[in-house]
């Protein structure tokens, strides 16, 4: 199982991201958690803050975008289509939202065998991040576990895909916005004593199934 995850963006790590692709760089970026906008509001946010595809291209990595939304019902086809690449960046935005399209796209059970089979990388940021660990408790003081975009399920999914053992709290002391929701995150995983590590912006936990690595400091709870 090969992971990157990352605070904001790619990271400080992007070193260590090509050595998890191999020399393989065809790469699927997954942008639903920025479903609660619209598709005009999210052009304006690519062309004036992020372009997830300029970044992976300034790599080297060559990505298509892959919604979710059209694999509603159809994980067939959607495993189909991930087989065609070596790499999913799953971007920032809710991560509630992302969660419910994983899981009404099937694409949660479908990446976690294809990672069980060593087949692709998984990498995200922020909300790409969260939905890694066992649980999204706790991140509902960062994001509103109640917005539901069209054609979304209401039920709030708090599972998360289960692809490390403790949650991840992106932003955490960072000149981002969502610092202070960090902080109120940080301090409830505390009170309920359950395990996480706090990210600053730039750090990235790069995943595999020999070793971790974590840069910068960690914070654990037993």
């Amino acid at each position: 199982m090969r992971l990157y995850l990352s605070s904001y963006r790619i990271g400080d790590r992007a070193g260590s991201l090509l050595a998890l692709l191999g020399g393989c760089k065809r790469a699927a970026i997954i942008e639903n958690a920025l479903d609660i906008f619209s598709p005009q509001a999210r052009e304006v946010y690519r062309a004036e803050a992020y372009d997830p595809a300029t970044e992976l291209a300034s790599l080297g990595i060559a990505a298509s975008p892959l919604d979710l939304r059209h694999y509603f019902g159809r994980p067939g086809a959607l495993r189909a289509e991930l087989s065609r690449f070596d790499f999913v960046w799953v971007t920032g935005g809710n991560a509630f939202v992302l969660r419910r399209a994983m899981k009404q796209s099937g694409f949660d059970d479908v990446i976690l065998d294809m990672l069980g089979h060593d087949e692709i990388v998984y990498g995200g940021f922020s909300a790409g991040a969260v939905v890694a660990a066992p649980s999204l408790v706790g991140l509902h003081l960062m994001d509103d576990p109640d917005s539901v975009p069209l054609g979304y399920d209401a039920e709030t999914v708090w599972d998360g895909l289960g692809l490390i053992d403790h949650a991840i709290v992106p932003h955490y002391r960072s000149p981002h916005p969502e610092s202070p929701a960090a902080e109120r995150a940080v301090r409830h995983l505390c009170g309920k004593g359950l395990r996480y590590r706090a990210l600053r912006d730039g750090e990235v936990i790069v995943w595999t199934e020999e070793r971790r690595q974590h840069a910068g400091p960690e914070l654990r709870i037993a």
